[in-house]
């Protein structure tokens, strides 16, 4: 406790605050810094499916902790300065929000942690282009946070973000599952990743959770919308977007429901769903903060 507020606190003191006024790069190089030992501390989580077979055991749950450790500790030095609204802000929290959850649902849910060999290297990734847009402008408001209407917006969407980017790694578990059934040539991978019908239920129960909460975030978005301008809905592709992925979401479950389609067709699907929501959050933050400055 004492240890790690210490360490948060010299990370504080020593993280970057904006160009210094001689235009001095040194405060990019520990913004640069930060953000490669956050890409660094999920390295051996990324690589651990790969190097032994699957197992849930202490080594698990300690680079977990140490790969969700890494970008908490980028966001806590980063956003101590102002609220950050750029794309490396928008990655490195979905990133956070989306190891948490997987940790979660490892500890509650069976064989959800299986899907470490394809998730964590995904997050690497994401981590990845945090790092190389982190030059990129940023909107920051020093001393002053969102309303709490538009916080609790913000953390509805990040939890639907990051429900869905799991739920989309079992449908991707499942496809890479049965086409090696039907070529008759399991792999190591698919030895490690959960079979056919455990990430079927998996996929069922994150569409569900994530369709809960994504509903909850558009109420929230709406709520948020009309204390801060009076105007009930304000339509842009954001919003565009998340209304076609929760209606992509309920009709999905709605056809599994009645006709109990899986497999292949269901997986596809919610990859689709994955993609909505990727250009609803990240995408348009891509857009509006990379591309149009």
């Amino acid at each position: 406790g004492f240890r790690l507020r210490k360490f948060l606190n010299v990370c504080r003191k020593t993280a970057v605050r904006g160009p210094r006024p001689d235009g001095s790069m040194r405060p990019m190089i520990n913004s640069l810094t930060l953000s490669l030992s956050a890409v660094v501390a999920i390295l051996p989580a990324a690589v651990l499916p790969f190097r032994r077979g699957p197992a849930r055991d202490f080594v698990f749950w300690m680079l977990l902790a140490v790969a969700v450790a890494g970008p908490a500790v980028w966001i806590f030095v980063t956003f101590d300065a102002g609220w950050r609204t750029g794309f490396a802000a928008a990655l490195w929290i979905t990133i956070v929000a989306s190891l948490v959850l997987f940790g979660l649902l490892s500890a509650l849910l069976r064989d959800v942690w299986r899907l470490a060999p394809l998730l964590l290297p995904y997050m690497v990734l994401l981590g990845v282009f945090a790092t190389i847009w982190l030059h990129e402008p940023t909107a920051s408001s020093p001393g002053s946070a969102p309303s709490l209407w538009v916080q609790f917006h913000i953390v509805v969407s990040v939890m639907t973000y990051g429900m869905l980017t799991i739920g989309a790694t079992a449908g991707l578990a499942v496809m890479l599952q049965e086409r090696a059934l039907k070529l008759k040539r399991p792999g190591k991978l698919t030895h490690t990743l959960p079979s056919v019908a455990d990430g079927e239920r998996i996929q069922v129960w994150l569409l569900s959770a994530g369709a809960a909460i994504l509903g909850c975030g558009l109420l929230s978005g709406m709520a948020a919308q009309y204390i801060e301008t009076g105007q009930l809905i304000e339509f842009s592709h954001k919003v565009a977007l998340s209304v076609l992925t929760f209606v992509t979401i309920v009709v999905l479950l709605a056809v599994h429901i009645r006709t109990g389609i899986r497999g292949r067709r269901a997986a596809r699907y919610i990859l689709v769903a994955y993609l909505l929501i990727t250009l609803a959050y990240p995408g348009v933050k891509f857009v509006t903060d990379v591309l149009l400055t």
